[in-house]
C-alpha cells in the first residue's frame, strides 16, 4: 500500500509515525511538507499547552493519550537510544467564571470528572486562599486542574515524531500539494509544485491551517482557515506562586514561562478575524485590550514590562471549533484530519494514531474518534466545543 500525508506538522508527522510502527501495516509513507523549517507552522509556533479541561467527552479522551504520550515520549520516539525532552510541566489550567458563566462550568466539569479528569472547583474564597495573586472581583467560581494538564515543548515534539517516522522508512518530501489525480470516488495520486505526481492507494490530508484549501482541490467544502493569534511575553517584579495557565472570563490568558509570563487571548464571537493574516504582531491588542484586562485579574501585573511577542496560526473551524477526522463520502480513500482550533498540537498524538488506523484497519482500533466525523457536517449538527482558549 502507497500512502501520501498532505502536511507534515505535528499530526501528519504522528500519524505518519503511528502508522509506520505499526506491525500490521506494510506500504510505503510518503508526507508531503512545503516548508521543512516550518516557519509558518501551527506546531511551532503554538504555546504548546495540554488540558482535560473541554467540553467535549471524546477532547478529553484524546488529551488523556496525549498526556501520557508526552510523559513517555522520550522513549516511544527515541532514535539509536536518544530520547527527545519533551520539557512537560504540570502546572495546571485555571479556568475562570462570572456568575453568568458558572452554570457552563459546572457542567464542562461533570463531564471531565466522570472520565476521570482531576479538576477541582473553586469558589471565590478558595481562589483567594490557593492563589493570592489573584482578584476575584466578578469571579463565582474556578476550575483548577489538580493534575494532568501543563505545558511542554512543542517544537521538540513535532521534531521527534518526524526524526521518528523517518527513521521507520517514511519519506518526508519538500514540496507543495497542489492537486490530486482522482478515478471516479478515488484518489490515485497527489500531484506536487514541481509538475510530479505521486501515486498512492490512500490519501491523508494533515495540511493545519491550509486543510480547507488541499480539500478543496478535492471538490470539499471544509471549514477550516488560518486565523492568526498573537503570544505576548511579559516580565513581572513581583512573584506568583503556583502560577497555573489562567483563562480570564473575557478571553484572555497567561501563563508562567520560566522568569517570565507570556499571554494572549482569543478574539470575541463576531469580532473580526480575518483569514491569513500575515504574521505581524500588532502592539495596540497588547495595550488596549490584553494588558488592561490582566492587570484587573492580577493586580501584579500593573506594573509589566513587554519583552517579546510572536504570531502563529490557529487552524480554526469555523463550523463548530472542534477537530474534523475521517473520510468524506465524496472521496472514499482519503482520511481527513485537522481544525482543532488551537488544541492541535496537544490532541496531535491521538489525531494522528486515528489516522493512521482508519488507514490500516479502515475503523478505529483504541480510541473511537467518529464523533469528529464529517457527518455533524453533512448533517449541520454542530458539536460545539465551550472550552477554546
Amino acid at each position: 500500500m502507497k500512502v501520501v500525508i498532505v502536511g507534515g506538522g505535528a499530526i501528519g508527522s504522528s500519524a505518519a509515525y503511528h502508522l509506520a510502527s505499526n506491525p500490521d501495516f506494510q506500504g510505503e509513507i510518503v508526507v508531503v511538507e512545503r516548508d521543512p523549517t516550518y516557519a509558518r507552522a501551527s506546531s511551532m509556533l503554538s504555546a504548546s499547552g495540554i488540558r482535560q479541561q473541554f467540553s467535549t467527552p471524546v477532547s478529553i479522551l484524546m488529551s488523556q493519550y496525549g498526556l501520557d504520550f508526552i510523559r513517555n515520549g522520550g522513549n516511544a520516539l527515541a532514535v539509536d537510544g536518544q530520547g527527545p525532552v519533551l520539557a512537560f510541566k504540570e502546572h495546571g489550567y485555571l479556568f475562570l467564571a462570572t456568575p453568568s458563566g458558572e452554570a457552563v462550568l459546572r457542567e464542562n466539569h461533570a463531564v471531565q470528572t466522570g472520565l476521570g479528569a482531576n479538576i477541582a472547583l473553586l469558589d471565590p474564597s478558595a481562589l483567594s486562599a490557593k492563589f493570592p495573586w489573584l482578584s476575584t472581583e466578578g469571579l463565582a467560581l474556578g476550575a483548577f486542574g489538580v493534575t494532568g494538564e501543563g505545558s511542554f515543548d512543542g517544537p521538540a515534539l513535532l521534531q521527534a515524531l518526524r526524526r521518528k517516522a523517518r527513521d521507520l522508512g517514511v519519506r518526508y518530501v519538500a514540496e507543495e500539494c497542489t492537486g490530486f489525480r482522482r478515478s471516479g470516488a478515488r484518489v490515485t495520486g497527489v500531484e506536487l509544485g514541481n509538475g510530479e505526481v505521486l501515486d498512492c492507494d490512500t490519501a491523508c490530508v494533515t495540511a493545519g491551517p491550509w486543510s480547507g484549501k488541499v480539500a478543496g482541490f478535492l471538490g470539499i467544502d471544509m471549514p477550516i482557515v488560518p486565523r492568526k493569534r498573537m503570544v505576548y511575553v511579559i516580565s513581572c517584579r513581583e512573584p506568583l506562586p503556583g502560577c497555573p495557565l489562567v483563562i480570564d472570563p473575557t478571553g484572555n490568558w497567561f501563563r508562567q514561562e520560566g522568569q517570565t509570563f507570556i499571554c494572549g487571548r482569543s478574539p470575541d464571537e463576531g469580532e473580526e478575524d480575518p483569514d491569513e493574516p500575515p504574521l505581524v504582531v500588532t502592539e495596540d491588542m497588547f495595550n488596549d485590550i490584553v494588558w488592561p484586562t490582566l492587570a484587573e485579574r492580577v493586580p501584579a501585573f500593573e506594573s509589566i514590562k513587554l519583552t517579546g511577542s510572536w504570531a502563529g496560526y490557529y487552524e480554526l473551524n469555523l463550523f463548530d471549533h472542534n477537530g474534523i477526522v475521517g473520510r468524506h463520502p465524496a472521496v472514499e480513500n482519503v482520511v481527513f484530519g485537522a481544525g482543532f482550533s488551537g488544541h492541535g498540537m496537544q490532541h496531535s498524538p491521538a489525531s494522528g494514531r486515528g489516522v493512521a488506523e482508519l488507514v490500516a484497519y479502515g475503523a478505529y482500533k483504541t480510541l473511537d474518534l467518529s464523533p469528529l466525523g464529517w457527518q455533524r457536517l453533512i448533517d449541520n449538527t454542530p458539536m460545539w466545543e465551550k472550552n477554546v482558549v
